[in-house]
């Protein structure tokens, strides 16, 4: 991580009023992507995805103001929501004041300390675990495979080429984005099977990673067998 944690969440608290307003094309379409798998209804999956149900429990690692949390939250009994900013955390509350959504909850937590002890169905983050180094990636999906969820659904900078240095997506000084196949190998390393590959931007897109647990296969319907790129 180029910055510590009280650095990242002091960018972001001063950011919180107006991050909604200054999100990416970019940034939209992957958080689109993200709510579309976690809901088990994107168009481009290759293979059916059991859909939330009313009482699945969603975490959103890194959720911001609250977007794809209060999304999700009329398919799922509820939505967990950790950051490390409370600026955002502010105005995800906000928000779900505002929406009358009663099942979110939003507090601090991190993808290594998520500040969260129960049962998970669904993980999903956006735009927010480029911040770590690929060890800390690879840490940080390791603890979250320990929570077992049956899917992992990750929207990111991520490098699917080589960057080009005249025209980095990211910011170098505070951004150390993966390749697609260090996400994935951390992915299989921790027991999951990576079946969608979304390219949005060629330093852009989406991971979906499902549980290969012989019952969770059964339960949705597929093999382990990982799925080619797909392309927005």
């Amino acid at each position: 991580m180029k910055k510590s944690i009280d650095e990242h969440a002091a960018r972001f608290d001063e950011a919180a009023d107006s991050y909604d307003a200054d999100k990416s094309a970019e940034y939209e379409a992957c958080a689109g992507l993200v709510v579309e798998h976690a809901r088990g209804t994107a168009e481009s999956a290759m293979r059916p995805a059991r859909p939330l149900r009313p009482d699945d429990v969603v975490l959103d690692l890194g959720t911001g103001t609250g977007a794809i949390a209060l999304a999700l939250a009329g398919d799922a009994g509820r939505v967990v929501g950790r950051d490390i900013s409370d600026g955002m955390l502010a105005k995800a509350r906000e928000k779900a004041d505002e929406q009358g959504a009663d099942n979110v909850n939003f507090g601090n937590g991190t993808f290594r300390e998520p500040g969260y002890e129960g049962p998970v169905d669904v993980v999903v983050s956006n735009f927010a675990m480029h911040h770590l180094s690929d060890a800390e990636k690879r840490e940080a999906i390791d603890l979250v495979a320990d929570l077992a969820p049956r899917r992992i659904v990750l929207g990111d900078v991520m490098f699917f080429g080589e960057p080009d240095p005249e025209e980095p997506f990211y910011s170098p000084e505070v951004d150390d984005p993966a390749t697609v196949g260090v996400l994935c190998d951390a992915f299989t390393d921790a027991g999951y099977a990576v079946t969608a590959v979304e390219l949005v931007h060629e330093q852009v897109g989406v991971l979906v990673a499902d549980r290969l647990e012989t019952d969770a296969a059964a339960d949705e319907g597929f093999s382990d067998e990982p799925v080619g790129m797909n392309e927005d």
